[in-house]
């Protein structure tokens, strides 16, 4: 009988250290900060490949789907995702909104927390154009902001702040009418503006992942 009751109070004991054992390693997880030296040179812009140490995201000045000027301000001292696409995309889009649909319904209520959307089809995507876009993915500001305006200071981001594609991998470059960005990845970024994290938008359990790590980045002081 005590050997019986010893089992039970054992596998009583692992409903209550299990758990704990689990939050002590989620919470002793420690995300990478990104450089642009430790990223695939490929993808990173040459003007700032050297960089080894405090990288962070540029400034910007855009119009977001209300028409409201918006500047970087608008994720001072946030967790943020920030994606670019394009409202006509018909392929990895759709795919991809879904998702960061998904990363919205869960944090809409957190304020230290924001989407930035940035198109890279300025020139079609209107802000009125980004405001029917938004309101099929339920998107409401301040949290969900749709961004567009002056393509060459949108591509320079994404080539020079977010390392999404190369300079010379498509077009021209320099953000002209023969340049062309489209990638499927969200980036994650912290409070002080630095990459923390790339992950596939369209593939849900890696979103799975950024959204676990959204919450990391929201619980660190």
């Amino acid at each position: 009988m005590k050997k019986f009751g010893g089992f039970w109070f054992l596998v009583a004991l692992s409903f209550v250290v299990l758990p704990v054992l689990y939050f002590l390693m989620r919470t002793n997880k420690t995300l990478p900060i990104y450089n642009p030296y430790q990223i695939d040179a490929s993808l990173v812009d040459s003007a700032v490949q050297s960089i080894q140490k405090s990288h962070t995201i540029a400034d910007f000045s855009l119009l977001n789907q209300n028409g409201d000027t918006v500047t970087g301000q608008i994720v001072k001292n946030k967790v943020y995702v920030a994606e670019f696409f394009f409202a006509t995309c018909q392929d990895i889009c759709p795919l991809m909104n879904a998702q960061m649909q998904r990363i919205f319904q869960k944090f809409k209520t957190e304020n230290d927390f924001a989407i930035l959307s940035f198109s890279v089809q300025p020139e079609r995507d209107t802000p009125s154009a980004l405001s029917a876009y938004a309101l099929k993915y339920g998107a409401t500001l301040p949290t969900w902001q749709f961004l567009t305006g002056d393509k060459p200071q949108i591509y320079t981001l994404a080539r020079q702040s977010y390392f999404l594609m190369k300079k010379e991998s498509v077009g021209e470059g320099a953000g002209d009418k023969y340049d062309f960005i489209h990638t499927n990845f969200f980036v994650l970024i912290d409070r002080q503006k630095r990459i923390r994290g790339y992950y596939d938008g369209t593939n849900k359990k890696q979103v799975d992942i950024l959204m676990q790590d959204i919450a990391l980045l929201l619980a660190e002081k």
